[in-house]
């Protein structure tokens, strides 16, 4: 199999279904930001950490490129005139987002209270789920504003907005873990 078809030299890509968009289209800015949360998430992955957050966070990785599909997929093919499936595109469900606040929870329960913002950084690792946090939440906003055009499955952006609580809960235990300083945000005061 060939990786490169020549069919996007002039600007533009195919949807799940074969609809060709722009590769500027809002769809295509929001399943590339998922595709590259994923990729950071693997950088996490590779990193010195527990074997839990590691299995964790392959489901995780697994769940993006359902979400990757789901962004891809031109509402309209989806779906025949009989209102059967056309493409099997799996889904988004309570089950992966209840996931995420159980694995919170238990993370939660092992950390002193957050009294403060907390500054990103205190170790590498730590810095890499920082950094996966924030690409979710623009993830978030791009598939927000594609669902405001096309929407899709509800349970997709709730996914993308839990998940980057989950990555902000991560950072916090990685740092308790790799006993890494967490710096509270203390505005300074105007003189």
């Amino acid at each position: 199999m060939k990786i490169y078809t020549k069919t996007g030299d002039k600007g533009t890509t195919a949807l799940f279904g074969g609809t060709r968009v722009p590769k500027h289209h809002i769809r295509i800015e929001s399943y590339g930001t998922v595709d590259e949360l994923n990729s950071h998430i693997g950088l996490i992955r590779d990193q010195k950490i527990d074997s839990h957050y590691k299995e964790v966070l392959m489901g995780i990785q697994d769940k993006l490129f359902t979400v990757g599909a789901i962004l891809a997929t031109d509402p309209e093919k989806a779906i025949l005139k009989n209102g059967k499936k056309r493409l099997n595109i799996p889904k988004i469900d309570s089950e992966d987002i209840e996931l995420l606040e159980t694995e919170m929870d238990t993370m939660n329960g092992l950390l002193p209270p957050m009294t403060h913002f907390i500054l990103p950084g205190g170790h590498q690792t730590v810095s890499f789920c920082h950094i996966a946090r924030c690409v979710c939440r623009r993830a978030e906003r791009l598939a927000s504003a594609l669902n405001d055009l096309e929407s899709f499955d509800a349970y997709t952006l709730t996914y993308l907005n839990r998940l980057s609580d989950y990555l902000f809960v991560l950072a916090r235990k990685l740092s308790h873990d790799l006993q890494a300083a967490e710096i509270k945000w203390i505005p300074k005061k105007q003189s």
